[in-house]
C-alpha cells in the first residue's frame, strides 16, 4: 500500500509541475520579464518550505544543522532549480506544456540513469541495463512525438 501512495505522491507531484509551468509562462508574460517570474515562483517556494520546516523542527524537536552540509550543496539545488524554471517560463509558450514537460521528463530521466549508474552523492549504484536503456529510448521517442507530431 505504501508503494502506491508514494507513486501517488509522485503523479500528483508531476501534475503540480505541469500546473506550474504555464502559471509561470503567464506570470512572466505579464511581469513583463520572464526571469522575474522565477524569482518571484521561488521567493513564494521558499517562503512556504521555511515555514514547514520550521514547524517540523520545532514539533520533532530536530534541529536543522546548517554545519553539517557541504558549502556548495546550499547553492547548487537552487541554481538548477532555477534554470530548470526559467527554461519551463521560456519553453512552454513556445512549445506548450505537454512538450516542455515531456522534454523535462526525458532529460530527467537521462540525467538520473547517469547518476544512478555513477552512484552520485551516496546514492546506490544501479547497472545500466538493456530495460532502463530501452525506457530512456521510449520516452525520447514519446516525447519527439508529443513535440512533432
Amino acid at each position: 500500500m505504501d508503494t502506491i501512495l508514494w507513486a501517488l505522491l509522485g503523479v500528483v507531484a508531476g501534475a503540480c509541475i505541469a500546473t506550474q509551468a504555464p502559471i509561470n509562462a503567464q506570470l512572466g508574460r505579464n511581469l513583463g520579464v520572464p526571469i522575474a517570474a522565477a524569482g518571484v515562483s521561488f521567493v513564494a517556494g521558499a517562503v512556504l518550505l521555511w515555514t514547514l520546516a520550521l514547524i517540523y523542527s520545532r514539533s520533532s524537536g530536530i534541529a536543522i544543522n546548517f554545519a553539517a552540509p557541504a558549502p556548495w550543496t546550499f547553492v547548487a539545488g537552487g541554481v538548477l532549480g532555477a534554470i530548470y524554471v526559467f527554461s519551463n517560463i521560456m519553453l512552454t509558450p513556445m512549445i506548450g506544456a505537454a512538450a516542455v514537460m515531456a522534454l523535462s521528463v526525458a532529460g530527467q530521466l537521462i540525467g538520473g540513469l547517469a547518476l544512478d549508474r555513477i552512484g552520485f552523492m551516496g546514492m546506490a549504484v544501479r547497472e545500466l541495463t538493456l530495460g532502463r536503456v530501452t525506457g530512456a529510448i521510449l520516452l525520447l521517442v514519446g516525447a519527439m512525438m508529443i513535440r512533432l507530431l
